[in-house]
């Protein structure tokens, strides 16, 4: 979809009048309002301001980047884009697989000036939503907490908090979104609010697993989080062809594990890899690993087993390394997903699939333990029953084709399963062309969903490609 196409279907302002709308002086009034700065296209600092982390989107021009400050930058942001009909979209970490957080024509409201992270004698921890995992990590290891989150260091909290939180501690802890004890965020009326199990609990229910971008611009949160503890990690690398082995062994072995085991697997075209964390004694895990061994039949090429402290343990995790096409600060490849709901029942025809994807990666997750004892309506997040999450990645990098090729690449693993993995995905990987988009994210969650999304933003502000919002309406703040 096209800036244009886009513009017009959402209702933003007339195709004829994209480059003098809104009038200068209104942009001129709006900067006098904020407190952080405002990029426009043609300013200095505007280049940097509008990216986001996937290279792929760099041509898209936002009409303005909002630096915000404070709570009321985001709240003039959002009347401002109300008034005039502008799509508006929050970036925390920027990673938006589809890049919906370098809003073409709209505006950006840039979160990361909403970095603190302040934890309470209590054990809770106050983090603004432009804080970055690796940071947080970090200041809450200091006070010995941690919160249990996703293991790469430049994402940010909100996405991932949003979308649920995958993480390699959560068959121990659960979600990210399971310890969130309230939220803040400007709704699309610019109200500024805060939300808990107790204050408006239905938007604070669909914060916990509905997606960003679907209800607001959240600015901060307060979780719960855990006492901090060495954990032991363990890497097996088995021989090429063994692919269909470990995860026939895998999907009997990881199901029947103590919740303190978890694991994730990548597969790829010449690679069988295992790696996970185990938050008990190295000599159980050592049993454990060596069963799973034994159910390969084949042994690895190579394997570390070691305790190490809980940042250390998390950085082993950091997949710099390991995504296609990664920079240190940017990089481009897409992603899709699906959910594995049970037992593949021929698991050598599910690795035929994945290898006949051209140049894809697979990296599975392992479900289950404290995920999947929080219940399916408790929080927004729909698949607690899910055996495994699997992601499908692949470099979009313009010698292997760009993005097109790189989208058709993975389309061939997400389209070419069973159905013991369903109509599903995983929101946090957002897939512009994931069929069945809202029932594979959202479940048998989705209705009530898209009924707080009426609730909070009835004029569809805050709606994008596969927002939850209605289309953007063409009523203005203010009018009746």
């Amino acid at each position: 979809m096209d800036r244009r196409t886009f513009l017009r279907i959402s209702g933003a302002v007339p195709v004829a009048g994209l480059g003098a709308w809104p009038p200068p002086d209104d942009w001129a009034r709006l900067r006098r309002q904020l407190a952080g700065p405002l990029f426009r296209p043609g300013d200095p600092g505007y280049p940097e301001a509008k990216q986001g982390y996937f290279t792929m989107y760099d041509e898209r021009m936002p009409a303005a980047v909002v630096g915000a400050a404070r709570v009321e930058d985001v709240q003039a942001a959002v009347a401002f884009a109300a008034r005039h009909r502008l799509p508006i979209a929050a970036r925390s970490g920027g990673h938006s697989y589809p890049g919906y957080s370098t809003v073409d024509g709209g505006i950006v409201v840039d979160l990361s000036r909403f970095s603190g992270v302040d934890v309470c004698g209590d054990g809770r921890a106050v983090i603004g939503a432009g804080a970055r995992l690796g940071p947080i990590a970090t200041t809450l290891a200091a006070a010995g907490r941690v919160l249990p989150a996703g293991s790469c260091d430049t994402v940010g909290i909100a996405g991932l908090a949003l979308g649920g939180g995958v993480g390699v501690l959560d068959r121990k802890y659960g979600l990210t979104c399971d310890h969130l004890e309230a939220a803040r965020i400007v709704t699309a009326d610019g109200r500024a609010r805060t939300v808990s199990q107790a204050a408006e609990p239905d938007l604070f229910w669909a914060l916990r697993g509905g997606g960003g971008g679907n209800f607001g611009i959240v600015t901060g949160f307060t979780f719960r989080t855990v006492p901090l503890t060495d954990v032991a990690t363990f890497d097996l690398k088995f021989p090429a062809g063994t692919q269909a082995a470990l995860f026939t062994a895998w999907q009997d072995w990881q199901p029947a594990m103590p919740d303190e085991l978890w694991s994730g697997m990548n597969l790829g075209g010449d690679h069988a890899n295992l790696g996970g964390t185990f938050l008990g004694p190295k000599a159980q895990l050592d049993a454990l690993l060596d069963d799973l061994i034994r159910r390969v039949g084949t042994p690895p090429i190579q394997q570390r087993r070691q305790v190490q402290d809980h940042l250390s343990a998390m950085r082993s995790f950091d997949d710099r390394e390991s995504r296609p096409g990664l920079a240190i600060d940017r990089a481009a490849y897409v992603g899709t997903s699906r959910m594995l709901l049970r037992r593949a029942p021929d698991p050598a025809a599910v690795v035929g699939v994945l290898l006949s994807a051209p140049g894809v990666d697979t990296i599975i997750d392992a479900g289950g333990g404290a995920i999947a004892r929080v219940g399916v309506h408790e929080t927004a997040f729909p698949h607690r029953r899910a055996l495994a999450s699997f992601q499908f990645l692949r470099g979009a990098e313009p010698e292997r084709g760009g993005e097109a090729e790189a989208r058709q690449a993975v389309a061939v693993a997400r389209d070419g399963l069973g159905p013991e993995f369903g109509t599903t995905g995983y929101v946090n990987y957002l897939d512009p062309e994931m069929p069945d988009w809202a029932e594979a994210y959202y479940g048998v969650n989705l209705p009530r969903l898209r009924a707080v999304a009426r609730k909070y933003d009835p004029r569809g502000i805050f709606a994008f490609p596969q927002g939850l919002s209605a289309p953007r309406s063409t009523v203005h703040i203010g009018e009746t």
